[in-house]
C-alpha cells in the first residue's frame, strides 16, 4: 500500500478514535479477554510436549489423569474469554454505529438546501444505513479480530522460540511473505467495496424514485422499462460483489499455500532432528502444534483485512459528507428577534444557482401585514425570491432586511420562527394527524390543535376519520385527498402563528371544490400577517394589496389588479391568456 493510502487510513482511524474511546473501560476488559484467549491458545500448544513425552513415552500415570482435566479447564477458561471479548466488542461496535449514524444524520440536517439539490435521497440513505454498517463491522469485527489474532501470534511465537529457537527462526521466515498478498488483496478489496457501495447507493436512488412515483410508472405502462433499469443496477452490484467474493476466496487460499510450504519444511527439518536424536517427539509435536495454530490467526487476519478495507472505504464516504460545510452559515454575534409584525425589504438583491443568474437587482419593500402577490411565467424566479427570506439560500449581491435588520445578522432559528410556509408540495409525515398539525410545536395543547384545525376548515373531515386526530396520515399523507392534505398543512402553519407567511402555489393542484375550502382556510391564515403569495391563477391574487410581476428574474410591473390591467403590459397579457383559456 502506498504512503498516501496509509496516511489517509491512519487519519480515518484517528477520526474514529474519539467515538470509540468513550467506551475505554469495556475496551480494556475486552483486551484482557483477548490476552486470555492468546494465553490459553498458547498453553494448549505448550502442553503437547508433556502429553507426548510424559504420557506416551514415559508412561506417567499421574500425567494421564491431570493433563486431560487441564485441557478441559483451559477450554472452559478460553470459552469465558471468548464470550467476554465478543460481547464487549460487539457492544462497543453497536454503540459506535449508533453514534456515527446519529452524528451523520444530525450533520446532514444542518446542511443547506443546495446540498439536497445536489445529492439524491437514495444516496444519503445508503450512507446512513449501508456505509455506517460496514464501519461497524470494521470496528467490532475486523479491528477486534486483528488485535486478538495479533496477541495470539505473539503468544505462540513465544512457545515455538522456547521449544526450538533455531527451527522457529526458519519457520517465521514464511510470515513476512504473507504480508505481500495481504497488501495486494487489500487494495483490490478496497476498490471492489467502493464499487459495491456506489452501486448500492445508485440502486437505492432508483428504488426511492420508482416507489414514490409508482402511480406514474403504472399509468404510463413503464413497468418493463423500470424493471430493465433496476436489473442493470443489480447487475452492476453483482459484478462488484463478485470481485469482492473473488478477493475473499483467494486471500485465505494463498495464505494457506504459504502456510503449507512453511509447515512442510518444518516437518522435514524437525523430523530429521528427531531421527538424529537432537529433539524429542514431544518437543517436535508441541512445536508443530504451535506453528499450525500460528498460521490460523495469520490466515484469519488476511480475511479480516478485507473487512477492514471495506470499512475504510465506507468511512471515506461517510466523512466526505461529514466534512461538507453548510453554505448558509451563521455569523458571530447574530441576534434573536421577537415574534411580531415585521416588514420585509429586498435591497438590490441578485441570486444565482451555481452559474445561472435567476434574480437580478430586486428592490422591493413589503410592509408589515401587507399581502403581496408574485406572478409571472414559470421559471421567472418567484420561488427563488421567497426561498431567500428564510435563508434556504443566501443572496449573491444586496441584502434582505427584516424591519431594519439584515437577515444575515439574525440567528437562523430566530429568523425561521418568524416564517410559516405552505407550498404546492404537501409534505406530511407518516404520523398521526395531530402530530402533523403540531409539527414544530409538539407541546401544543389539544385546544390549540383543534382551533387550528377549525380555522383551516379541516376539523370536520378529521373527526370523520376512523381514529380522528389519531389517524395515521400515511407516507407523504397517502391516506388523505389533495385538499385534505393542504388543509392539514394550513392548520400546521396556523398553529405556528408566525408573522411572515409564504404561500407558494398553495391551491394550484386542487379541484374547484377543494380550492374553495382551502381558499377560505388561507384567508384565515393570512389575517394580520406579512404574506407572499405565489400563484399562476390570477383569480386567486385579485384581492392582494399589491401584485408584483416578475419576468426573467426582474420586477417589470407592480400595482393593484385593476391598475395593472390598465397598463396593458405583462400582467394584462397573462390575464388575457388565462381568460381565453378559461373560455
Amino acid at each position: 500500500m502506498d504512503k498516501k493510502n496509509k496516511s489517509s487510513d491512519i487519519e480515518l482511524l484517528k477520526r474514529l478514535f474519539p467515538v470509540v474511546k468513550n467506551y475505554w473501560m469495556r475496551l480494556t476488559f475486552a483486551m484482557i479477554c483477548m490476552l486470555g484467549i492468546a494465553g490459553t491458545t498458547s498453553t494448549i500448544a505448550f502442553i503437547f510436549k508433556p502429553i507426548i513425552d510424559d504420557i506416551f513415552i514415559k508412561k506417567d500415570a499421574d500425567m494421564l489423569r491431570l493433563l486431560p482435566l487441564a485441557i478441559i479447564g483451559i477450554y472452559i477458561i478460553q470459552g469465558v474469554f471468548h464470550f467476554g471479548q465478543a460481547y464487549l466488542m460487539n457492544y462497543v461496535g453497536q454503540r459506535v454505529i449508533k453514534q456515527l449514524r446519529d452524528d451523520l444524520y444530525s450533520h446532514i440536517q444542518t446542511l443547506s438546501l443546495s446540498f439536497f439539490s445536489r445529492n439524491k435521497t437514495g444516496i444519503l440513505m445508503s450512507r446512513i444505513i449501508n456505509d455506517v454498517n460496514l464501519v461497524k463491522m470494521m470496528v467490532s469485527g475486523a479491528i477486534t479480530g486483528i488485535l486478538k489474532d495479533f496477541f495470539t501470534v505473539i503468544a505462540l511465537l513465544f512457545v515455538i522460540f522456547y521449544r526450538d529457537w533455531k527451527l522457529a527462526t526458519l519457520a517465521v521466515t514464511v510470515l513476512p511473505l504473507a504480508v505481500i498478498p495481504l497488501v495486494k488483496f487489500g487494495r483490490r478489496m478496497r476498490s471492489a467495496s467502493t464499487g459495491c457501495q456506489e452501486a448500492t447507493a445508485d440502486m437505492n436512488v432508483l428504488l426511492h424514485e420508482t416507489f414514490s412515483g409508482t402511480r406514474i410508472v403504472k399509468i404510463f405502462g413503464m413497468e418493463d422499462y423500470e424493471n430493465k433499469r433496476f436489473f442493470q443496477r443489480t447487475f452492476r452490484l453483482f459484478r462488484n460483489e463478485l470481485k469482492a467474493v473473488t478477493v475473499r476466496a483467494m486471500s485465505p487460499s494463498v495464505i494457506d499455500l504459504l502456510g503449507a510450504i512453511g509447515i512442510s519444511f518444518i516437518i522435514w527439518y524437525g523430523g530429521y532432528n528427531v531421527l538424529k536424536g537432537t529433539a524429542t517427539p514431544g518437543t517436535f509435536f508441541s512445536f508443530m502444534a504451535a506453528v499450525s495454530m500460528l498460521f490460523k490467526p495469520v490466515r484469519r487476519m488476511s480475511v479480516l483485512n478485507n473487512t477492514l478495507q471495506e470499512g475504510l472505504a465506507a468511512a471515506v464516504r461517510i466523512y466526505d459528507i461529514m466534512d461538507t460545510k453548510p453554505e448558509v452559515r451563521e455569523k458571530e454575534n447574530t441576534k434573536n428577534i421577537p415574534l411580531g409584525s415585521h416588514s420585509v425589504t429586498f435591497r438590490n438583491v441578485s441570486f444565482k444557482y451555481e452559474d445561472d443568474l435567476v434574480l437580478k437587482n430586486i428592490d422591493l419593500r413589503v410592509s408589515a401585514g401587507e399581502v403581496l402577490a408574485l406572478v409571472g411565467t414559470s421559471g421567472g424566479g418567484k420561488t427563488s425570491l421567497v426561498n431567500l427570506i428564510p435563508r434556504f439560500y443566501d443572496v449573491c449581491e444586496g441584502s434582505i432586511m427584516i424591519d431594519d435588520t439584515d437577515i444575515r445578522d439574525i440567528t437562523l432559528a430566530s429568523l425561521r420562527r418568524q416564517i410559516a410556509m405552505v407550498t404546492q408540495d404537501t409534505i406530511l409525515f407518516n404520523d398521526t394527524i395531530r402530530n402533523n398539525i403540531a409539527y414544530g410545536n409538539l407541546n401544543a395543547s389539544e385546544e390549540d390543535i383543534t382551533r387550528a384545525a377549525r380555522a383551516a376548515y379541516a376539523y370536520d373531515f378529521i373527526k370523520a376519520l376512523p381514529n380522528g386526530f389519531d389517524t395515521m396520515a400515511g407516507e407523504m399523507g397517502a391516506r388523505l385527498s389533495g385538499g385534505e392534505k393542504q388543509r392539514i398543512c394550513i392548520a400546521r402553519a396556523l398553529l405556528k402563528n408566525a408573522p411572515v407567511l409564504i404561500l407558494d402555489e398553495a391551491t394550484s393542484a386542487l379541484d374547484t371544490v377543494s380550492e374553495l375550502a382551502v381558499q377560505k382556510a388561507l384567508e384565515n391564515l393570512m389575517k394580520g400577517r406579512t404574506t407572499f403569495v405565489i400563484a399562476h391563477r390570477l383569480s386567486t391574487v385579485r384581492s392582494a394589496d399589491r401584485i408584483v410581476v416578475i419576468v426573467k428574474g426582474t420586477i417589470v410591473e407592480e400595482g393593484e389588479h385593476e391598475e395593472l390591467l390598465a397598463m396593458k403590459g405583462e400582467y394584462f397579457k397573462l390575464h388575457e391568456l388565462q381568460f381565453k383559456n378559461d373560455k
